[in-house]
């Protein structure tokens, strides 16, 4: 079988093509990391064969990886693959179970949610207090953050443009007039409403970083806190008041439903709670 030598250039040559067809940033530098840490596996010298790639991905669950991670980084690699003209070497991703559950550790309660805002207020967070009510009450993705602008909160709705698709975002008006309260306080004029002290909008580092830092006075385990796990809130919070997963799926900005099954998944405490209220045993 013909072996492939992997070059600088030709990493640089995705990653263009990914920019043309306009994927997300975030999206591009993971599978610009995975795929570097693939090549730093193999060895930047030595060809590349399916045997290479089988003996990676073995070498992977060897190691403990999660199965999701490793069909992460093969979904990068074969990626890579496919823009090349290399599918002989594209390998099959792992089999998974789909899960019926939440893992209970994962959840992020309301009562948890809650708690984090208040600590952010009480340690002087108004910046971190804020973003984390947003992307809760709009279930929004951090990525989308920087739409919320000085203009998106006076009209009281943003426009976001994701993978081709443009949505509204709408504003509850309590969030609306916290936000203009904020807005003067830092004497802003237009553009993203959080913005870094150099004036760079937020990413999710920034974010990241600081609701880790909130967890032991908040009393929330640190496993549960990242900002992707608000959007998951609101998406259970909506599910379970209005019970209308098409609609959730737009507000979202899923195009299919099968994801946003994923995000209003329960954990298995919740579902058995559930069970005994139903009162069916004598």
């Amino acid at each position: 079988m013909e072996e492939h030598m992997m070059t600088q250039d030709m990493l640089e040559a995705y990653v263009h093509a990914l920019l043309l067809r306009e994927c997300e940033a975030s999206t591009i530098e993971k599978y610009k990391r995975d795929i570097l840490f693939f090549c730093q596996y193999i060895g930047w010298k030595r060809g590349i064969q399916k045997e290479t790639v089988s003996r990676w991905k073995a070498d992977l669950m060897k190691k403990g990886y999660a199965v999701s991670t490793i069909n992460g980084k093969l979904a990068a690699v074969n990626s890579l693959f496919a823009f090349l003209g290399w599918q002989e070497c594209m390998v099959k991703a792992l089999k998974r179970q789909k899960r019926i559950f939440l893992e209970k550790e994962k959840e992020l309660t309301k009562e948890e949610y809650l708690r984090l805002v208040k600590t952010a207020g009480a340690k002087g967070k108004e910046r971190l207090m804020l973003v984390m009510q947003t992307i809760c009450a709009t279930g929004i993705r951090v990525s989308e953050l920087r739409n919320i602008t000085v203009e998106a909160v006076r009209s009281g709705c943003a426009e976001v443009d994701c993978k081709g698709k443009r949505r509204i975002i709408f504003l509850p008006k309590k969030l609306q007039r916290m936000l203009e309260r904020y807005i003067r306080r830092q004497k802003l004029v237009s553009g993203p409403v959080f913005l870094t002290r150099t004036g760079n909008p937020l990413n999710r580092s920034n974010i990241w970083q600081e609701m880790k830092a909130l967890c032991q006075d908040a009393r929330v385990d640190a496993k549960k806190v990242f900002p992707h796990n608000l959007r998951h809130l609101f998406a259970r919070t909506f599910y379970s008041i209005e019970k209308d997963i098409a609609k959730l799926a737009d507000l979202l900005g899923h195009a299919s439903i099968e994801t946003t099954r994923i995000y209003i998944m329960e954990s298995g405490e919740t579902h058995r709670k559930r069970l005994e209220q139903m009162r069916l045993i004598l």
